[in-house]
C-alpha cells in the first residue's frame, strides 16, 4: 500500500488554493457616471450605460418622443450626427493588483473609437461582438478617462457603398454595417439609426484565468430533412420525439432595445407561453436577444429558432467583413449555445429568396459579373464558412443557410424546406388558400390589423383621428398598408362602402376582427395538414412601438389584440375546428348584451347571437381571460380580469360585436 507523507499533501494542498486564489477573476462594472454630448458641441449632459442616444436625449428633454405623432420625422437628424461618451472612474484596489486587467465591451453600437487616459485603445465596428482590451499599463487607481467616440452609422454605410460604384450591393447600404437592420427602418418599425453604448462596461482583473470548460450540449436535437413520397420532410426532433412547432416569430420588442427589463421580456415571453406556444423564431434583423430572454425561454419550455442577424440584403465578400462576421458568429454562439431553449442556428432571413426572386437584376440594372460575384459572397459565408465557425464552438444543433429554402411563389416551398408564405396579405389571397399551399414548416404568414385603439389614443391627437390621416398613415410601414387592409374587410367583414364612413375606433376593431379570423383559421388549416405540416410560426408575436402591423400583442403594456385570443385557442391541444361561414355572411341582429360586474369578474348576456364581442376596461393594462368571443344567446359569459393591472378604482366597461359596428 503506498503510503502519502501528510506534510506533503498539506504542501500540494497549499499550492491548489494559491493557484485557485490567483485564477480568481475581479469584476468591477464601470456602468455610472457617463455623459454624453453631440460631438464637438462642448456641451455634455447625463447618460445611461447600458443606453442609447435617442434615449439618452430623451431623458434630457432635447427631444420628443418619437413615437408620438410625427416625432420620428423631426429626429432623423440625429442619425446624421457622430456622438461623444465619456465617465471617470478609479479601480478598485483589489482589481488594480491583478497581473492582468481587462476593459470589457459587451456591446457597443457601433462604429467607435475608445480612447482611454488619452491614448486610443480600441476601434469598433460591429455592435454583436463584446470587446476586451487589456489596459493594465494604462490604468490608474484614480482618475482614469474614458472617452467614446461615436461616428454615424448612416454617414458611414452611405460613404461605403458609394465608394463601391457602379458594383451594388441590394438593397440597402444598410448590407455594410453588422448593426441591427431594423434601425434602418423596416415595415413595421420606424428608423431610429442610432449608436451608444448598449451593453455593460466592465474591468475584470486577474492573475491566471481559468480554463474553459469543455461544452456539453444541453439538448438533443435533429431537424429531420427525409425524402418522402411528397417531396422532403422539414421537423424536429427533441430529445428523439417529433414536435409540432406552434408558435410565432419574434422581433425586438422595443426599437430602443435597451429599455427592455428582465419583467419586460418576462411579461412579453408568457404571452407566448399563454398562448400556447413552444416555438419563437429570433427573426434576423434585430439583435441576438438579452440572457434574460434566452434564461426564461429555457424556464418556460419555449425552443428558439435562432436566426444569425442579417436580413434581406446581400453582403460585402471582403476579408475585413468577413474575419468580423467570423468572430461575432463565434462570440455569439459561444455565449447562448448552453440555453436548451436553443434548437437551431439559421443563417439569415430572406435573403437567398431576395436575391433569386425579387427582382434586384432587373431593379437596380446589375450587371451579369456582379451578380455573379454577389451570388458568390453569398455562398461562401452563408453555407460554407457561418456552419463551418459554428462547428467550432456548437457542433450539437442543427444548421439552415436561408429561411424560407424557396419562396412563397416557388412549388417547391409547399414540398421541402421552410416557407414563407405571403401569397395572403402580399398576394391579396384568402385565408384559406392554406388549404392547398401549406408547406412542410411555415415559418412565416400573417395578417395586419390596427394597434388597440388605447394605443392609438396615446399617439395621436383628436384632429388626428380620421381614418387614413397622416398620423396614422406614419404609424403604417407596411407598402399600401391601409388598401390591402380594406381588401380583407370587404372579404370577410363588411360591405366596402361603408369603410370609408367608420370612425378611427371601430375601423380598429374591425381589422383586428379579421386579423383574429385569419390567424384562427390559417393556424387551424395548418395544423390539419400534420403529420405533413410540422409546424406554424406566425408573423409575428410582437411590436417595437405602436403601429399597424401583424403582430398579435400591442406595444403598450404587451396587451393582447383580438387575434392573441384565437392563437390562444388555435394552439390548443384540443382546438376546435375553423370557420366555415365568413363573418360577413352572417345573419346577425342586435344581440343587446348586458352586462354585470362582480368582484374580478364581468358577467355577459345576450339576447341574440352576438359575434366578435369585446369588452374594454378603460385604463385596463393585463389581459381578459377572453375577449373577441361568441356569445350564444340567453348564455352567460363569464369575462375576469385582475384587478393589480387596473388603476382606476370605478371600473368602466365599454362593450361592443360586430353587429353593433357593421349596422350603424
Amino acid at each position: 500500500m503506498l503510503k502519502i507523507n501528510p506534510k506533503f499533501f498539506f504542501f500540494i494542498l497549499l499550492i491548489g488554493l494559491a493557484f485557485k486564489g490567483n485564477a480568481q477573476v475581479l469584476s468591477q462594472k464601470l456602468n455610472a457616471n457617463w455623459s454624453f454630448q453631440e460631438q464637438d458641441n462642448a456641451k455634455w449632459y447625463p447618460a445611461k450605460v447600458p443606453g442609447e442616444v435617442h434615449v439618452d436625449l430623451m431623458a434630457n428633454k432635447l427631444i420628443p418622443d418619437p413615437f408620438y405623432r410625427d416625432n420620428e420625422k423631426k429626429v432623423q437628424w440625429i442619425e446624421k450626427e457622430n456622438w461623444d461618451y465619456k465617465s471617470t472612474f478609479s479601480v478598485l484596489p483589489t482589481v488594480f493588483k491583478k497581473q492582468r486587467i481587462e476593459l470589457i465591451f459587451d456591446g457597443l453600437d457601433t462604429y467607435a473609437d475608445v480612447y482611454l487616459n488619452g491614448k486610443l485603445i480600441l476601434q469598433a465596428n460591429n455592435m454583436f461582438r463584446q470587446w476586451k482590451i487589456d489596459v493594465k499599463k494604462l490604468v490608474r487607481l484614480k482618475d482614469n478617462k474614458l472617452l467614446i467616440r461615436f461616428r454615424s452609422a448612416q454617414n458611414t454605410v452611405d460613404s461605403l457603398s458609394k465608394a463601391d460604384l457602379p458594383y451594388f450591393i441590394p438593397d440597402n447600404p444598410r448590407a455594410y454595417v453588422r448593426k441591427a437592420q431594423f434601425h434602418f427602418g423596416w415595415d413595421w418599425g420606424p428608423k431610429l439609426t442610432g449608436c451608444g453604448i448598449w451593453k455593460e462596461v466592465r474591468l475584470e482583473g486577474y492573475d491566471h484565468k481559468l480554463l474553459e470548460k469543455p461544452f456539453v450540449a444541453p439538448i438533443n436535437v435533429e431537424l429531420v430533412q427525409q425524402p418522402d413520397d411528397k417531396g422532403t420532410s422539414f421537423y424536429f426532433k427533441i430529445d428523439g420525439k417529433p414536435v409540432y412547432m406552434k408558435g410565432a416569430n419574434y422581433i425586438p420588442s422595443d426599437a430602443f432595445v435597451t429599455r427592455m427589463t428582465k419583467n419586460d421580456y418576462r411579461k412579453m415571453l408568457l404571452m407566448a407561453k399563454d398562448a400556447n406556444m413552444n416555438m419563437l423564431r429570433v427573426w434576423g434583423g434585430g439583435i441576438y436577444e438579452s440572457d434574460d430572454f434566452y434564461d426564461l425561454c429555457d424556464s418556460l419550455g419555449i425552443h428558439v429558432w435562432q436566426d444569425f442577424m442579417f436580413a434581406g440584403a446581400m453582403v460585402p465578400g471582403n476579408k475585413a467583413f468577413f474575419d468580423n462576421v467570423r468572430e461575432e458568429v463565434k462570440y455569439q454562439v459561444k455565449r447562448l449555445r448552453h440555453h436548451k431553449s436553443i434548437v437551431l442556428w439559421c443563417g439569415n432571413n430572406e435573403v437567398d429568396e431576395a436575391f433569386n426572386r425579387w427582382g434586384w437584376q432587373n431593379q437596380f440594372r446589375i450587371p451579369p459579373k456582379d451578380s455573379a460575384k454577389l451570388w458568390n459572397d453569398y455562398i461562401r459565408l452563408f453555407r460554407d464558412s457561418i456552419p463551418k465557425w459554428i462547428k467550432e464552438v456548437d457542433g450539437s444543433r442543427p444548421y439552415i443557410s436561408s429561411s424560407p429554402k424557396y419562396g412563397w411563389g416557388v412549388k417547391n416551398s409547399f414540398t421541402e424546406g421552410d416557407s414563407h408564405y405571403w401569397g395572403v396579405w402580399w398576394g391579396n389571397e384568402d385565408f384559406e388558400v392554406f388549404e392547398k399551399k401549406t408547406g412542410r414548416f411555415v415559418s412565416e404568414y400573417g395578417m395586419q390589423a390596427m394597434p388597440n385603439y388605447s394605443s392609438i389614443l396615446k399617439f395621436t391627437q383628436p384632429q388626428d383621428r380620421y381614418l387614413f390621416s397622416e398620423i396614422l398613415k406614419d404609424h403604417q410601414k407596411a407598402g399600401n398598408g391601409f388598401a390591402k387592409l380594406n381588401v380583407y374587410l370587404k372579404n370577410y367583414m363588411i360591405d366596402s362602402a361603408k369603410i370609408s364612413r367608420l370612425s378611427v375606433e371601430d375601423y380598429t376593431y374591425l381589422t383586428q376582427c379579421v386579423q383574429y379570423y385569419g390567424f384562427k383559421n390559417m393556424i387551424l388549416i395548418h395544423q390539419s395538414k400534420a403529420p405533413y405540416n410540422m409546424g406554424s410560426l406566425l408573423w409575428q408575436l410582437n411590436d417595437c412601438w405602436p403601429v399597424a402591423s401583424w403582430s398579435i400583442t400591442d406595444y403598450y403594456n404587451r396587451t393582447p389584440k383580438a387575434a392573441w385570443y384565437a392563437v390562444k385557442e388555435a394552439y390548443r391541444d384540443d382546438a376546435k375546428p375553423g370557420d366555415v361561414v365568413k363573418p360577413k355572411d352572417l345573419k346577425l341582429s342586435n344581440p343587446k348584451i348586458t352586462y354585470q360586474i362582480k368582484g374580478n369578474q364581468i358577467i355577459l348576456k345576450s339576447s341574440s347571437f352576438a359575434k366578435y364581442v369585446f369588452v374594454d376596461i378603460v385604463g385596463y393594462a393585463g389581459k381578459l381571460s377572453d375577449n373577441y368571443f361568441d356569445l350564444l344567446a340567453g348564455k352567460e359569459k363569464i369575462v375576469t380580469f385582475d384587478k393589480k393591472d387596473l388603476k382606476a378604482k370605478e371600473i368602466e366597461v365599454k362593450v361592443k360585436s360586430l353587429w353593433d359596428v357593421v349596422n350603424k
